[in-house]
């Protein structure tokens, strides 16, 4: 899911102020949507001109990353498969054959009604994400091949890119680097990062080198986490801080299941509260574990984790087989779209390759 246009436009004006379905057809984007890319890529050439003059006057360094599109599609076809996997053990239908092969996924499904059923439930998991369209082929004999459009794999590309821009953006300012230009490079789906008046690059890409740590771990409820805190935690648990609250949990230090099984994640409302929320959803290995453990801790609070804080502890209610959750924490929609990217985030650096990096020194075009 892109990061929302006001979301975007926020985050540069922030640093201007720091500064001073199933279908194989195309998919176009709507006049609106169009607008508002212009708008926006109006606002970060603005961004890059002003971090560009300071380039000049103090010198600085010049990073380039390009994402991995080979990884991106492989983790694409992966997942898919996995899906189908999961659509066809539920429904109860009998296949053979499920493999990838050559850039999709294959399976021998020798019931018409079956190969319908996988497409209906396939199309239902698709519909309103663009990036998830599928061309489905028809073999004969059973055999049917399912491979992301042209469109879907571009639309994906596009996402991937943008979230690594927005995962940039964040980690610098993390490291209260507050100077900087983050640019998107669309004839190579390259990433260029100006940062003026730092002439060590390589501590700069020393901070992207760190995946997001994204876990979903069991709290302990054996003592208070306040207890735990003054004294000694039981073995195997540790202390943790809220990411909003800022109060102590008392959580498992080895995951149940990890960040990289998340398949997609975005901002939305809670459908009673219309509060905001990050939703996820797994693909079909974090599936099946996130189903195993909430069956065995129906009644148990567990914890959801980003990089050492808690951000949500709910209680296990029943067990969850969809494979999709929601967070939620007195988010305002800008933290909820945040959490949202940061789980999208967890897997981000395995897809970009360092390029290049060197220092510009002053009165030196960038």
């Amino acid at each position: 899911m892109t990061t929302p246009l006001r979301d975007r436009i926020a985050r540069l004006f922030a640093a201007l102020a720091m500064t001073s379905m199933i279908t194989a057809s195309a998919i176009a984007l709507p006049r609106a949507a169009l607008a508002e890319d212009s708008q926006f890529d109006k606002m970060r050439t603005r961004i890059a001109a002003f971090v560009g003059d300071k380039m000049q006057k103090l010198g600085g360094s010049r990073i380039v990353y390009k994402v991995d599109t080979d990884g991106l599609r492989e983790s694409v076809v992966t997942d898919l498969r996995d899906d189908v996997y999961k659509i066809l053990r539920e429904g109860k239908i009998a296949f053979s054959g499920l493999a990838i092969r050559d850039g999709g996924v294959e399976a021998k499904i020798a019931d018409a009604k079956g190969r319908d059923e996988l497409k209906r439930k396939l199309a239902a998991a698709a519909e309103g994400l663009p990036s998830h369209a599928l061309a489905v082929t028809d073999a004969g004999d059973g055999l049917i091949r399912l491979a992301p459009t042209d469109a879907a794999s571009a639309a994906r590309l596009r996402e991937l890119v943008e979230d690594s821009v927005a995962m940039i953006e964040q980690r610098l300012k993390d490291a209260d680097i507050t100077l900087a230009s983050v640019q998107p490079d669309g004839t190579d789906r390259s990433i260029r990062i100006f940062i003026p008046g730092m002439m060590e690059p390589e501590h700069v890409t020393a901070i992207f080198a760190t995946k997001v740590k994204v876990s979903f771990r069991m709290v302990d409820i054996s003592m208070s986490a306040e207890q735990a805190q003054s004294g000694t935690p039981p073995a195997g648990t540790e202390v943790l801080l809220g990411f909003k609250d800022k109060r102590p949990y008392l959580v498992a230090k080895d995951s149940a299941i990890d960040g990289d099984d998340i398949s997609y994640a975005g901002p939305g409302f809670a459908s009673g509260t219309k509060d905001p929320i990050a939703s996820f959803r797994f693909n079909g290995r974090g599936t099946r574990r996130f189903a195993h453990v909430t069956e065995e801790n129906i009644g148990k609070p567990f914890a959801i984790v980003l990089d050492g804080k808690v951000i949500s502890a709910p209680v296990i209610r029943e067990p969850i087989t969809g494979g999709s959750g929601q967070i939620s924490g007195n988010f305002t929609l800008e933290e909820a779209s945040s959490v949202a990217m940061l789980l999208r985030a967890g897997a981000l650096p395995g897809h970009l390759a360092l390029v290049g990096q060197q220092v510009v020194q002053p009165a030196a075009k960038p």
